[in-house]
């Protein structure tokens, strides 16, 4: 890892454990921008994504119109991709939608993986994992898109629900035994 800001990244963000409900949708919203591209070019646009987004507020965002996806279609701060601007839009009013129904997204998730973190058992760096399809089919039945099994996987990663850190990297914990496996 050569880019500074992918170091602090790894070094102090990846794999943390969060679990307040709006930075686990901030972060999943980031990593559906990141499909098909690089986690740097995310990095590296992160403020401008929240500037345009609102501060990542749902309540705000959820209200966004038609002239606010061609506004954002304009922001070169953010990567400027129709169809996951629209989506983030949607995935605001799922995500409100879950909290009016009395479903809190932490909870949400902590309930589908309450061992968290998990090790990765195979020894490899996963894509995606029987357990990120899982979330992916939860999410998509509540109403979010671009929340495939890839992305929910790498969103798992960001946020300290799989400890996927290399042996070598000081990062790296052991597994806990009560730990289940992905």
């Amino acid at each position: 890892m050569t880019d500074p800001l992918l170091r602090q990244y790894h070094d102090e963000e990846w794999g943390v454990p969060v679990r307040d409900s709006r930075l686990l949708w901030e972060t999943l919203v980031l990593e559906s921008f990141q499909a098909g591209l690089s986690w740097l070019i995310v990095l590296r646009r992160r403020e401008g994504f929240r500037r345009a987004f609102a501060g990542f507020d749902p309540e705000k965002i959820a209200l966004f119109t038609d002239a606010d996806v061609d506004r954002l279609m304009q922001d070169e701060g953010i990567i400027r991709a129709r169809a996951k601007i629209v989506a983030t839009i949607g995935n605001a009013r799922a995500y409100l939608a879950m909290r009016d129904n009395g479903e809190d997204f932490a909870d949400f998730i902590s309930k589908l993986v309450p061992d968290a973190p998990l090790h990765n058992p195979s020894g490899t760096v996963l894509s995606q994992s029987p357990l990120s399809l899982k979330i992916s089919k939860e999410l998509k039945s509540r109403g979010f898109r671009f929340v495939g099994p890839v992305i929910v996987y790498a969103w798992m990663q960001a946020v300290g629900l799989v400890h996927d850190h290399d042996p070598s990297c000081f990062r790296y914990t052991p597994k806990r035994e009560a730990s289940s496996d992905l």
